[in-house]
């Protein structure tokens, strides 16, 4: 079982930065694969990211790519998502999650724990 909570999000102009963290209870944090998700008002929930055990390999939609950057610290087992160059088509809730399938995925469906997600607006 693992517990994840979100935070870091806010309100940000078009064109900054925010960092979001998730920090993770429970066992094995490292064995996990960390993805983050985001949810817009009337819209599915979206991949954004996926980072697996270790950092060596992440994976970006296209929608993020060169703009946001995965990370994790085992050692705290905490998982980042470092936003830069927010536009206000990044405005959405953003939650975090953990699969323990030992590969990354950007399905929503392949990912077992979930956080509470945290709110990002980005102002025009």
């Amino acid at each position: 079982q693992v517990q994840l909570v979100e935070s870091g999000g806010g309100l940000e102009q078009a064109g900054g930065s925010l960092r979001l963290s998730c920090a993770a209870s429970g066992r094995a944090f490292s064995t996990y694969i960390m993805g983050w998700f985001r949810q817009a008002p009337g819209k599915e929930r979206e991949f954004v990211a996926a980072i697996n055990w270790s950092g060596a390999i992440t994976n970006y939609a296209d929608s993020v790519k060169g703009r946001f950057t995965i990370s994790r610290d085992n050692a705290k087992n905490t998982v980042y998502l470092q936003m830069n160059t927010l536009k206000p088509e990044d405005t959405a809730v953003y939650y975090c999650a953990a699969n323990n399938y030992g590969l990354i995925s950007i399905r929503v469906s392949d990912y077992v724990y979930w956080g509470q997600g945290t709110q990002v607006t980005v102002s025009s």
